[in-house]
């Protein structure tokens, strides 16, 4: 072990799970602070695969999204913030789906996407009277079968 490797070790061994979490937020933003997008990207995209191995992304997913969601809501940036999240999302949404969907086994992905049309189409009709569900229903369905 080099003396950097001695001194981490001693300094983070003392340390509880806690502060090691707050000081890693604080760094975080210290140390993102002048890096661009594009440097921010390609650091990701040489970090993801390491990071990611041994992680079920179906589960992390949407803890990281409300995660996400309530730090920007609850942070800095102004009371817009939540009224802009749905847009957001109906922005984001389909470009992921378009890009992880091809990768999933054929078995899994017939059940996800069984999944994903039943929440869509029961969150999509919540609220409406009959006649409109039905509208909204006859809309997918020449949607889906152009």
């Amino acid at each position: 072990m080099g003396a950097m490797d001695e001194m981490m070790e001693a300094f983070l061994g003392s340390m509880s799970k806690e502060d090691k979490q707050d000081m890693m937020s604080k760094m975080m933003e210290k140390f993102f602070a002048d890096m661009t997008a594009e440097d921010k990207q390609k650091m990701m995209e040489q970090m993801m695969p390491k990071m990611m191995e041994g992680i079920n992304m179906m589960e992390m997913m949407p803890r990281m999204m409300m995660s996400m969601m309530s730090g920007m809501t609850g942070g800095s940036q102004g009371a817009g913030m939540p009224a802009m999240m749905p847009h957001m999302m109906t922005q984001m949404m389909p470009h992921c789906v378009n890009m992880m969907v091809p990768g999933i086994a054929k078995e899994e992905r017939v059940e996800f996407v069984l999944n994903m049309v039943t929440s869509l189409m029961e969150q999509g009709t919540a609220g409406m009277s009959e006649e409109e569900k039905n509208e909204f229903v006859a809309k997918v369905i020449e949607r889906v079968t152009r």
